[in-house]
């Protein structure tokens, strides 16, 4: 199989080994332009240069020289493998079988740029990947392929994504690609009546609010772990919590303090109030990278009473 690639990063570098591992001619690699505001080397292109081939990298995938590569290289297919740039459908129709394209949620739910993200900040017991055929509309072109993957209770991002969806994706790909050049495949509308799209999961959605339920908040500092990290504020001071535990409250004695107040210093972590039980806070970022919730607390000079902005 003539196998064309456009992607970026980690998981465009695996699907590149994948395809070449099996055997597969990879007639053409497209990754980004080098940012020179990046110190650390784009992982698809390093791959590339690596197992001899010459990436791609041009400014826009609209104009003529990028069409004019993709049908230099008479690919059977092309794979999108983690894309940051727009791909119009003149590029994607080029390859003898077209394109195919990897998303981290179920499709037609949770389109966008940060599905994983949003599946578990609202808490989705269920996600998994769709392979489909891209269209101009983003993320809304016709299922290929799905695979499911439980979100189990205390699955972080990195849990769900790393060690779930990025596997099972690569493997999708290549049995994708199999289905499509072997005509195989069906491709199944989107229904559009169970569709969302989500925008990107920024700063402002990855703000904690004590005054919220503590399933929404540690929901929240899951979905955010690692990236963006779940934040609040001690005085001025920006905190970001990454690992926690969560205790909830089963009878109204139970309930310590006021929502924001921090209840509890131990050796390891710290206790804050929330509606419903206290999160205990495991690991957050100090002043010098990640540390435990106990030497952030030495290190803001935390009192039980205190309390984080709500």
């Amino acid at each position: 199989m003539r196998v064309a690639l456009i992607g970026s990063a980690d998981f465009g570098k695996a699907a590149l080994e994948a395809f070449l591992d099996r055997g597969d001619e990879v007639v053409a690699v497209f990754c980004p332009p080098d940012n020179p505001k990046s110190s650390k080397p784009e992982a698809l292109k390093e791959a590339a240069i690596a197992r001899g081939l010459a990436p791609l990298q041009f400014a826009s995938l609209k104009g003529p020289e990028a069409a004019q590569a993709m049908i230099d290289s008479k690919a059977d297919i092309c794979v999108m493998a983690y894309v940051l740039q727009f791909v119009p459908q003149e590029l994607c129709k080029l390859p003898k079988h077209g394109t195919i394209q990897y998303h981290p949620s179920l499709l037609p739910k949770y389109r966008g740029p940060s599905a994983i993200n949003w599946a578990i900040a609202l808490g989705e017991e269920k996600t998994g990947l769709t392979i489909f055929r891209p269209s101009d509309g983003l993320d809304e072109g016709e299922v290929i392929l799905q695979k499911e993957v439980a979100i189990a209770p205390d699955d972080t991002l990195g849990k769900v994504y790393f060690d779930k969806l990025f596997p099972l994706g690569i493997q999708a790909l290549l049995e994708a690609a199999d289905l499509v050049v072997a005509n195989k495949h069906q491709e199944i509308v989107q229904d559009e009546s169970q569709a969302n799209y989500e925008g990107w999961f920024d700063a402002n959605a990855a703000q904690i609010h004590w005054a919220t339920h503590i399933s929404q908040i540690y929901n929240l500092i899951r979905a955010c772990n690692p990236a963006p990290g779940a934040w609040t504020k001690f005085g001025e001071q920006k905190v970001q919590i990454y690992d926690c535990h969560k205790h909830v409250a089963a009878t109204f004695g139970s309930v310590k303090g006021k929502p924001g107040e921090v209840t509890q210093i131990t050796l390891d972590s710290f206790f804050v109030t929330c509606h419903g039980g206290q999160i205990e806070v495991l690991k957050a970022k100090g002043a010098e990278g990640k540390v435990t919730g106990a030497e952030l607390a030495k290190e803001l000079s935390l009192e039980v009473g205190q309390f984080f902005t709500l």
